[in-house]
């Protein structure tokens, strides 16, 4: 048997691999990512007695139970989370090529110290004493391989309930109030989005640096509801904005608008503008059209909230409020109501948590 670990398990003190490897007469274990220039990989797939196959799901594999090899083979068992393991499978086109079994757990996993990221996972050495039990046929096998395994996680248990050392301790955190500008300048606040034309950055019809032409302008006011949602083609349009920017092409057709009149009359002096990181700005800018007061890049005034970098706002507001947007026309109207939403939620813990 051949285990190829992936680095970052090596050092797991609580990794079965290891355990499972010990308990196995002759296994061998590798640790890396690119086996290409293993000399053990080579020797296990060079062996014509015990032909090499992989134990491992996906297409085409076939089920140990009901399909089993013919005659003796060398078992290749991949260690490591599931990412880590499809990562080593996908890096060494040998593994990808070599015969490909499964199994269907009996038993829900008694890993119980570690989370699976499904139900029906199991760790490697419970994987590898239902495999071998079935290989072998007998189920003696799953007993003495997994009776170290059970004594070190009701070790861990004992330690956890007794000890309660502080790698054991549940902790709580204490969710970070909102930003002062939530609280303080609710009634200004104006959630911008600023979307522009599609030419890719280094084209001719787009110069270095510039965020483009601005071709669709929402604003929304968190406090009132009110809507500010202005589509302005330019003359010389990228024919994939359109889709870029989530609206009808049929509204891109049409004479250029007028938007400093829209933003004037819906835009206050004293407003602070909430955007989502940058461009929207840069865009508003190039437009020249005024910036209010100030304004304020909600995605790094989040990252104090969350403790961590945050990506598209998309994909915060599925994490944090999980329901669909009644917004404005397409990607610009979506996101201003996304920002709003997100605002609001901050001003409802906020003032839950005001004594």
């Amino acid at each position: 048997m051949l285990f190829l670990q992936h680095p970052r398990e090596e050092g797991v003190a609580i990794g079965t691999a290891r355990m499972a490897g010990l308990s196995l007469l002759g296994s061998e274990l590798e640790v890396g990512v690119d086996f290409s220039r293993s000399r053990v990989l080579a020797r296990a797939l060079a062996d014509a007695e015990r032909p090499a196959v992989l134990l491992f799901p996906g297409p085409g594999a076939r089920d140990l139970e009901h399909d089993p090899p013919r005659g003796p083979v060398r078992l290749v068992v991949i260690d490591g989370t599931w990412p880590q393991a499809k990562k080593i499978v996908r890096t060494n086109p040998a593994l990808e090529a070599l015969p490909r079994y499964t199994f269907t757990p009996r038993t829900p996993s008694a890993y119980t110290i570690r989370r699976e990221p499904e139900e029906g996972f199991v760790s490697t050495i419970e994987s590898l004493a239902l495999v071998l039990s079935l290989l072998e046929d007998d189920p003696s096998f799953a007993d003495t391989l997994v009776a170290p395994f059970h004594a070190m996680v009701a070790q861990q248990v004992r330690y956890a309930e007794s000890v309660r050392a502080p790698r054991h301790r549940q902790r709580t955190r204490r969710a970070p109030s909102a930003p002062t500008f939530v609280r303080e300048r609710w009634g200004e606040l104006v959630c911008l989005v600023a979307e522009t034309n599609a030419w890719p950055v280094g084209s001719p019809q787009r110069a270095a640096g510039e965020p483009g032409e601005l071709v669709h302008l929402v604003a929304l006011r968190p406090s009132t509801g009110a809507w500010l949602d202005v589509i302005s083609p330019p003359p010389a349009l990228a024919p994939w904005t359109a889709k870029h920017l989530g609206l009808d092409p049929a509204l891109l057709t049409g004479a250029p608008v007028e938007l400093a009149a829209a933003w004037r009359a819906f835009a206050r002096p004293s407003d602070l503008l909430v955007a989502w990181g940058t461009h929207s700005l840069a865009a508003l800018d190039r437009a020249g059209l005024p910036r209010c007061a100030a304004a304020i890049d909600l995605r790094e005034a989040l990252r104090t909230v969350h403790r961590r970098k945050l990506g598209a706002i998309e994909d915060l507001h599925a994490r944090t409020i999980g329901v669909e947007v009644q917004g404005a026309r397409g990607r610009a109207g979506r996101r201003a109501a996304m920002m709003a939403d997100l605002l609001q939620a901050l001003r409802r813990r906020d003032a839950g948590s005001t004594p």
